[in-house]
Formats: C-alpha cells, structure tokens, sequence
C-alpha cells in the first residue's frame, strides 16, 4: 500500500499517531556512453532534525562541514552518507562517487583559477604602483626626498585559503591607493629610454551563466536534501547548527552546470588533443586560429569595418558559352543573384545551364564589372607575321624545288647533284614521295633541294612544294617537250610567286632539241634570257652530268639576288613536308625549319597533333641535336601522324601544345560533321548523287602525301553513275580494323607499299575481303577504273536495222494477225527486236516470229519491197499506218 493509501482518514477509525516518512521516491536517468540510458527508482532520506527547529515547515540547510583539526572529525561525511548508503545499488554508489570526484576537481580547478587572477590582479596593482612612484620620482625637484615608508604588500588570496581551506573565502584585499595630489603634468626624461608601448590582450574568458540569487536557509536545506549528489550535504554540528559552505558568499557560480557535467562525465574516457596537450585536464584552451579572428575583428571594428565596403570591379573573361555558376564564381557573385536576374529577363534557368556571350554581357554590365570577350579561336596559335629585327637575321641556305613532267629526269639531276642514286630506289623508275635534301657545295655552302612527283596525282605535292621554296628549277626533257604537269608546275611557280631557273635536261640524246622548249615555253609566257626574257635557262644531262656546275652557279647567283635570311635566334617554324608512320619509330614527320632552331627536348603543335622532339634525323639518317633555318629534318616524338603541309610551331609547354592540337582537331572533327545548309542546288545535287552506285575502298598508303594524292586520284575518277567512296584513309600498315571495316561494307582495301599483318590477313580471308597491293600509282588507278566500271557491268549499245510501214492488216490464224509492210529503209530480219511505234509511241517490243515474201518464208527483206509478218506473244494490237522497227543490241566492256 502506498504512502497516499495511509494518508486517507477511514470512518470510525481515528488517525494512528506516528512520524511523516521521511524517505522520497523519485527516478533517476542514467547516461552511458555510445548513446545508451537508463531510468532507476532512488529513494531519498530525509535526516529528521530534533531541537528547537524540529517544529519549522523547513529542515536545516545542508552545507558542508568545516573540518576540524582533530582526526575526529574525519568520519563525519561517511556519517551523513550512512542512513542512505544500504538505499543505493553498487554501480549507483560508483556513479555517485565518480560525481563526488568529478565536483571536487572542478572545484579545485575554479579554486586554482581564482588564485591565479587574485595574482595577476595583486601583481598589476604592484606593477601600477611602482609605474606611479618612478613617475613620481622623476618629477620631484632636485632636493633629497624624504624617505616613505613602503607601503604594506597586498595579502593574496592564496596562502588564506590554502591554510584554512574550511573558512570562507575572503576577497583579495585591495593595494593602499596612494594620497591624492595636485594635478601634475606628465613629461619623459630624455636620459631614459622611451617607454614601450604595448597593449596586453585580455586573457579570453568562457562565458558563465549570470549568478543566481543566494537562496533561503530553508530553500537551500530543502534543495540539499532532495537532490542526488550527497557531495553537497553536510553532517550536523554539535550544536546543532551547519557551517556554511565555501564559496557560497562570492557572487560567481562554484561549478559548471549539471549539463556540462553529464558531457564530461560522457566524454571521460575519450581522449582529446586538449587533454593530451593542456596541463589542465578537461578545460579547453582557446586554439590560435581563434584568438587571431578575435584580434582582427577588433582591430576592424577601430577602423571602421562596420560600415559597407565598397564593391570590387572585376575584369570577367567571357568565352562564346558559359554556365551561370562559372559566370557568378568569375564575377565573384552568389549564383542565385543572376538566376534571379535572368528570371527577370525572361530567361528561366539554373546554375548549371549555358548562356551564350550576349547574355553573359547583359548580366556582367548589370551587376557593374567589365566583361572581356573571348573566343574558342583565341586559343589558336596564331601566325607570326612580326618581322624579326634586321641586327638578328643572318643568312641562310636557299630551298631549291625541283618540279616537272613525270620521267623527265628530276630525281636524276638531283643524284647526279647529291652523288646519290634515289632512282633506284623509287618503284617504277618514278618519284612518288616528296623528298627533302641538303647538298654540302664545294665551298662549303649549302643548298637544300626539294624532289617533287610528276605525275598528274601528286598536284598538291607540287604545289606544297612550290610554296615552302625559294626558287623552282623547272625541268624539261629536251626529247619530249612541255607536257601537262610541265605547264601545272608553271602555273604553281607563278602563284607561289617565286623566280624560275629552266633546267633543259636530256640535251645528250640525239633527237634534243633545246631551242624547241625554249619556243615552247613562250606559250606560257616564260621568256627565258636567250630569247630577251629575265627567266635563266641552262642545258643539262644527268646521265652524263654536264651543265651541273652552271646550274648551281645560277642558284647561288639567284640566292644572293634575294638576300635570303632569317633569324636563328628564336623558337623555331616550320612547314610539314611529308609524314609517315614507321613501325618501329611510330609517327616521323619531315620539317623544313623556316626560321628559329629546333632543338631536341622542344616542345611544338604540327597541324591537329603535337609533341616533343625526342630525336632529329638529318636526310643522310644521322642523328642530330639541332636543324636551323632552311635545313629538312626528320622529327620523332609526335603523338600522331600529321597532314602535308601543316605548320610546325614550338611552343612553352605541353600543356599548351595539348590545349591548340585538342581544339584544332575540334574544328576538323566539326567540318567533318556538319551539314552544309541546305539549298535546291545542293537537294536536287544529292539526290543525284542517292542515285549513283557507290564503290566502297579503304586505302593505306606508306605517307600522308601519298594517301591525299590517291584519295584525290580516285574522286576524279568518279561518274554520275557510280562515285567511289573512301569509307578510311591512313598511313601505315593494314591492321585487324581496316579489315572490319571494308568486310561489313564488302569494301576492297587498296594497299600503298604497305602490307598486312599476319592477323589482318587471317581476318580477311575469313571475311572474304580483297586486299590489293600496289607500289605504282599508274596501276592502281587502273585497276580501281576499271573495278568501277565492272561493278557497273557492260554497257549496252542499239543498232537499227531497218524500218517499215504497215500498209495492211491479215488475219493469220484464229487468233493471230499479221502485218503487210512495205520496207522503207534498211533490211528486215527474222529474229531480230522489234518495235511497233503508232505516231512516235511504242507500242509493241519484242521479236519477229515470221517473215514471209508473198507464201515462201525469207531470211530477210530489204528496202523497196513489200512482206508479211507475225510477232510473238500473240500482239494482234496491229492497224495500218504503224512503223515498224528492227534492231540489234550489242554489249561491250564499260570504260570510266
């Protein structure tokens, strides 16, 4: 039965006499650590205080007991604990006593605190005093003072409480102010040094809860008693009155509040960097990082840093797209202020959307910085026009390009020039590779020569040539005359505009006739100097190697005319001349250096691909650690295999060198890709095209000069009834995806001095592909004609034979009918095709089943004379007036 049940009065029954329970029932939650609680039932005893306050509402108030110097005194606490020590469970009794524990470090903790501060304070205050009696002393006149007395120290605070720690704490007693004095002003002795000027930080100070009022004797005994910690109770004196507890007189809190206890208590075990480095275990230190935030924003509210500041304009750097958050991070602006600024526009979007440039510049301008425009084109490297200075230009070697008709000996002239012989090397006796030499001359001077392919193909070759050069010799065979690529070489030399020196070659065979080609060349207004024109001419022959001298002669006397220099002194240009693929080097490009050095380490763009030269190879294949101007070299280190022609660029990084061959393949990525707007020309073109049969290739060739002359080479041969198709072009060898490639689109692959690997040609006669292999570019535009024009199949081509007039209709039969003509012109033949036209509309195709002249059956029918005759599949549509027609079809071979 519960207390309340004994508390009700019961009829008849009076109420037993007897003493209040002291003992109160109340729950206490328990935290653990890792988030764990739990909820016990404690029960409290009250201590029944007997004397003369037994009758008061209110029980004496628990205060802690001074001890006394006796060891009598020592049990007193286990005393107070007793009554209610058999209440409480073992680890009940550990929490209490790690309470107890944790209480009396914090307050040794706060006890230690304020001695330190009654220090610091006694020390200033000292510090002050002698401040103002050296003060004082320094002012007095020069008469003996009289001696003071010292004043008396200041007693800490310390040695008190650490001799009675019962007794209350007294407050620190102040320092002796010094008597007042007239007003005295204050001057610095120039003998003594200047005073230091410092400001001392205060010391951060944690901030406390504001001091609750002191409670009632009776509030306090009540409190006491009720609460969990017996830490806070104090055993009764003898005389039946409690001493009051230390501390309670000061206006500051003795302890940290319950919360704080119960997160230490949490934290007991876990060790912090606090802890492990503070002296002070469990009280943080404020870290450096803070206390130099607290001294700058007081050293901004001196000067002033609460008022706004002025906004920053910034330069914005706006590409042709930008999203919003990049636009606001580069304007150092919060993104949803220019969300909200285009929503006001019009413009609904979000942070991760693209604006284009336009757009971008509105946002810029209103929120008041200065936009700078840029393109995806500004990060090209653009051309150096800039002139080099006349003090740093020295000179250089000429580039002589050697151009004309195919077979007319001018790879011949240029061996018997180097002392070499490239002839036999080449296939089929003719040049199909730009080359690029440097011949060493007898004086030591150097001249670098250009070989470029004759035949009709290799047009771009010859016009790569003729603009990287200084002077063309043109070469014509004396025997032959000029020839189509001998006048396209003309036409190159007068766009490139560059002077021409006439190399009449072949001048030792019997049938030369040099003065025929200098007639010749008048056609093409090319006056050489014995005709009265300015352009030099010289007779030649490789074979014999006569007039060599005069034509070097006249090179160099050419190349000193022009004055030809260049500055060495720079990073180096240069025009890409050929590129290959080589199977053990990977991608080899020939360069002929314009200007600058190109060293071995440099780092370039070539075109849509860069790279860093890991090696030079000079035209003999030595290796070199340097090209100048005018000096052709093979270049090693590229990351891919570049197109003729392209300009080579040194450039600072590799990172730059990625960021222009990146975008520059994004350009060619895009033309490639793009569709040109659509017109009815270019409709009513493709529908033409949709009507032509395709011939699918893929072509490998050994250099990218020699793919381009074969794609070209190959679109010419193209008709409006079938249009070859190169479905890939490429340098190297053919691998394992060319084959795939041609075998899903039964393409034929057209190989250039290339060959397939073992594994593409396993593929390939899986796949049924047809690999085709050739070194001369005569053979293989033959054979790719005349593959076009089989695919086409035979051309068919109608003969008339003869022509006739119905003149009557007979009926032959029951069901046929037959026709009495007259022949008008040719011959009228049995079994040949024939055609019934009624006023110009064919109305009837198929064959004569019989001729008849007048009841004999005839062979033939010729002009003038009359016949009958029937037709096959039973065409009875016949009447008088009709023409009939008779012809043969033949079928021959199509030519392209």
């Amino acid at each position: 039965m519960s207390d309340t049940d004994n508390d009700k009065p019961k009829l008849g029954m009076r109420q037993p006499l007897g003493l209040k329970r002291t003992v109160e029932t109340g729950k206490v939650k328990q935290s653990f650590s890792h988030g764990r609680s739990n909820t016990v039932v404690v029960e409290v005893k009250r201590r029944r205080v007997l004397g003369p306050n037994a009758g008061g509402p209110a029980e004496a108030p628990v205060v802690e007991e001074a001890p006394a110097p006796a060891p009598a005194s020592a049990p007193a606490a286990p005393a107070a604990r007793a009554p209610s020590a058999p209440q409480l469970s073992p680890q009940e009794r550990q929490a209490q006593l790690l309470r107890e524990a944790e209480e009396q470090r914090m307050n040794a903790l706060e006890d230690a605190r304020r001695r330190e501060d009654a220090q610091r304070q006694a020390a200033a205050e000292e510090e002050k005093r002698r401040a103002e009696e050296k003060s004082k002393a320094a002012e007095a006149p020069p008469a003996p003072a009289p001696v003071e007395a010292p004043a008396p120290a200041p007693t800490p605070a310390a040695p008190a409480a650490a001799a009675t720690p019962a007794a209350p704490k007294p407050a620190p007693a102040p320092a002796p102010a010094p008597a007042p004095a007239a007003p005295i002003a204050v001057q610095l002795d120039p003998s003594l040094p200047a005073p230091r000027r410092f400001t001392p930080v205060a010391r951060p100070e944690i901030p406390k809860p504001a001091p609750a009022p002191a409670p009632a004797p009776a509030q306090a005994a009540s409190s006491s008693s009720s609460s969990a910690a017996p830490a806070q109770r104090a055993a009764p004196t003898g005389t039946g009155q409690a001493t009051p507890r230390r501390g309670a007189e000061t206006s500051q809190p003795a302890r940290p509040g319950q919360r704080d206890r119960k997160g230490e208590e949490r934290r007991g075990g876990k060790l912090t960097v606090n802890r492990a480095l503070g002296g002070e275990e469990g009280a943080r230190a404020r870290s450096l990082a803070a206390l130099k935030r607290a001294r700058e924003k007081e050293h901004r509210r001196h000067l002033g840093g609460g008022a706004p500041r002025e906004k920053q304009v910034r330069d914005v750097v706006v590409p042709d797209a930008i999203t919003v958050q990049e636009l606001a991070n580069r304007m150092a602006e919060k993104g949803a202020d220019l969300v909200k600024s285009l929503f006001k526009m019009g413009m609904p979007v979000t942070v991760n959307q693209t604006i284009d440039q336009d757009t971008a510049e509105l946002l810029v301008t209103e929120f008041g910085h200065n936009i700078t425009r840029v393109s995806d084109s500004d990060i090209d490297l653009s051309t150096d026009v800039v002139e080099d200075a006349p003090e740093t230009l020295k000179p250089r070697p000429p580039v002589v390009t050697i151009m004309g008709h195919v077979d007319h000996g001018k790879t011949s002239l240029l061996d018997a020039l180097r002392g070499t012989d490239v002839v036999r090397g080449e296939a089929g006796g003719i040049t199909q590779h730009i080359g690029a030499y440097q011949v060493t001359l007898k004086d030591k001077s150097k001249i670098t020569f250009l070989d470029t392919p004759g035949h009709e193909a290799f047009s771009e070759m010859r016009a790569r040539g003729a603009n990287v050069t200084d002077i063309v010799v043109l070469v014509v065979a004396a025997d032959d005359g000029l020839m189509p690529q001998t006048i396209e070489a003309i036409n190159h030399t007068k766009a490139a505009g560059v002077p021409m020196i006439v190399a009449i070659n072949k001048v030792d065979k019997p049938e030369a006739n040099p003065q025929r080609i200098r007639e010749r060349l008048l056609e093409h207004e090319v006056v050489v100097e014995q005709m009265g024109g300015d352009v030099q001419d010289v007779e030649v022959s490789a074979l014999k190697k006569t007039g060599l001298d005069e034509l070097i002669e006249k090179i160099q006397l050419q190349a000193e005319l022009m004055e030809l220099k260049a500055n060495p002194d720079r990073d180096a240009e240069g025009t890409v001349i050929e590129a290959k693929l080589d199977k053990g080097r990977g991608p080899v490009a020939t360069v002929l250096v314009t200007r600058g050095t190109l060293r071995v380490g440099d780092v370039f763009v070539a075109g849509a691909e860069s790279g860093k030269v890991r090696a030079l190879v000079n035209d003999k294949g030595a290796q070199i650690k340097e090209a100048g101007p005018s000096m052709p070299v093979e270049i090693l280190g590229i990351s891919g295999v570049p197109s003729a022609g392209d300009p080579l660029q040194v450039v600072e990084n590799e990172a730059r060198a990625r960021e222009v061959a990146a975008y520059r393949a994004g350009v060619i990525q895009d033309k490639r890709t793009t569709n040109a707007p659509a017109s009815l020309e270019s409709m009513f073109s493709a529908l033409k095209a949709n009507q032509a049969i395709e011939y699918p290739l893929v072509i490998k060739a050994d250099t990218q000069g020699t793919v381009e002359a074969i794609v070209g080479a190959v679109n010419k041969i193209s008709t409006d009834e079938i249009k070859a198709r190169v479905l890939h072009s490429g340098v190297g060898g053919i691998t394992e995806s060319d084959v795939t490639l041609a075998g899903a689109s039964g393409a034929p692959i057209i190989g250039f001095n290339v060959r397939a690997n073992a594994k593409a040609r396993e593929i390939a006669e899986r796949q049924k592909v047809a690999l085709k292999y050739y070194d001369v570019i005569y053979d293989l535009i033959d054979e790719i004609r005349a593959g076009m024009a089989g695919e086409l199949g035979p051309e068919a081509f109608e003969t008339v034979v003869g022509r006739a007039e119905i003149r009557e209709v007979f009926s032959a039969g029951k069901h046929g009918k037959a026709a009495g003509l007259l022949v008008v012109d040719g011959v009228i033949r049995k079994a040949l095709k024939a055609r019934i036209t009624r006023e110009d509309v064919i109305i009837y195709q198929g064959e004569i089943a019989s001729l008849r002249r007048f009841k004999d059956d005839v062979a033939e029918v010729r002009a003038g004379l009359e016949c009958g005759v029937t037709f096959t599949q039973n065409f009875t549509d016949i009447k008088a007036g009709d023409f009939l027609e008779t012809f043969e079809v033949e079928l021959r071979e199509r030519t392209l």
